[in-house]
């Protein structure tokens, strides 16, 4: 192996990316460059460059990246409805290209020949990183300490902190891995890895408790244009913005937890308590729209596709040419979804409430229960014998052996 003089680390200042910097520095005699991506973490950002620098990183890169996020990664993603085992909405899954495809950029102008992150060996993050790095620039290595090093637990880097007076927000008393960004916050670990444990009251952030919540309801409106919201409340937000809104609103009225054990791609179930209050007010509106201003059959091939698309995601592959392509599809299908949903928050809930668009395919006059000039109910009757003739056939061919009866097609 060629030396490695320069590594791009996806730098969070957590526990496992504090003392990879240090470990990275000793074990590969290198110089390392940190990249924090600020993806919506809040707090978790203040004095974060100062930190990878007094750790050992000759330079540290500290980047906005809330609008891209949103706009190029979250929105495409929900344009798709995606929700993987129907119940994750991918906050995680979906940053990581994101950090990947700045990572390289940075090692590319740094002249770094690796890149690095503090994913484990036993989680999906590895592959995320790693298939958008080499679908990116397949000449960069990529150091995953965790594959690597003798520290073989949360319990190991805190003991290993403590030795080398590295500061962490972890102790043993909260030994949660939490991900936060603007779509999502998660939880994993500590008391989360029994599964018929009950989430502790400390395992919150963004959401309040339903219990906790407002008694009295909001109802709040969001405008659509091909796909993508643009408007709360009639106040146009951009992207990142308006998602920070709708985490506000959503949270307040304890809209969007999700606690699950899931299917990861390395091959293990896994819990973990999911927080996403404005992407689940999003999806459940947009899904809602599409209702009046979509095409039958359109959705009904974008629905069949949902799965797939979200496992791409999931494992890794956004960069792949299966996942461009089918998000052509997508976003064709979306161009007309465009109008204004509203609905009710309240106590956990999300319920839309009405929906209207320029382009809706509703035809009050044709669904009405009174009587209408459009439609003979009597064609109905020619309908349902072309559509049912193969179920008639068959029952035919079971009890008759297929003989010609009275009631033969010939």
């Amino acid at each position: 192996m060629s030396k490695i003089d320069k590594v791009v680390l996806a730098y969070s200042g957590g526990l496992d990316t504090s003392i990879i910097l240090k470990w990275l520095k000793n074990h590969y005699d290198c110089e390392v460059v940190c990249m924090t991506a600020d993806l919506g973490q809040g707090e978790e950002m203040d004095g974060i460059e100062d930190k990878a620098l007094a750790t050992g990183a000759v330079k540290a890169y500290v980047e906005d990246m809330r609008e891209e996020f949103v706009r190029d990664y979250v929105f495409p993603m929900f344009r798709a409805n995606a929700l993987y085992e129907g119940r994750y909405l991918l906050g995680t899954a979906i940053a990581r290209p994101l950090i990947s495809k700045r990572m390289v950029e940075i090692a590319e102008m740094e002249g770094a020949q690796a890149v690095s992150h503090g994913a484990t060996g036993k989680g999906n993050d590895q592959v995320r990183f790693e298939l958008a790095t080499m679908a990116l620039n397949p000449k960069l290595k990529t150091i995953a300490p965790w594959r690597e090093w003798e520290l073989k637990s949360r319990t190991d880097l805190i003991n290993f902190a403590k030795d080398n007076g590295i500061p962490i927000p972890v102790s043993r008393k909260k030994p949660w891995s939490i991900d936060a960004n603007l779509l999502h916050t998660s939880f994993e670990g500590g008391e989360l890895e029994d599964p018929w444990n009950s989430p502790g009251p400390d395992c919150y952030r963004n959401i309040t408790p339903p219990e906790m919540c407002p008694d009295e309801a909001e109802e709040i409106t969001i405008d659509f244009e091909a796909g993508d919201p643009i408007a709360v409340n009639s106040v146009k937000y951009s992207p990142a913005a308006l998602l920070a809104k709708l985490n506000e609103l959503g949270g307040k009225h304890g809209i969007g937890r999700v606690d699950m054990v899931e299917n990861r791609f390395v091959g293990m179930k896994s819990r973990g308590v999911y927080e996403t209050p404005g992407g689940t007010i999003l999806a459940q509106a947009h899904r809602d729209l599409e209702g009046v201003c979509m095409d039958r059959e359109m959705m009904h091939l974008r629905d069949s596709l949902i799965p797939r698309y979200a496992k791409m995601v999931y494992n890794g592959y956004w960069f792949s040419p299966e996942r461009e392509a089918l998000q052509a599809l997508i976003d064709k299908s979306q161009e007309k979804v465009t109008g204004t949903v509203r609905v009710k928050l309240y106590k956990g809930n999300c319920t839309p409430l009405g929906r209207k668009s320029p382009f809706s395919m509703y035809n009050p006059e044709l669904a009405t229960f009174e009587e209408d000039y459009i439609y003979d109910q009597a064609d109905a009757e020619g309908f349902i014998k072309l559509v049912g003739l193969r179920l008639k056939g068959r029952m035919q061919q079971s009890k008759w052996g297929g003989k010609d009866t009275e009631d033969s097609c010939e």
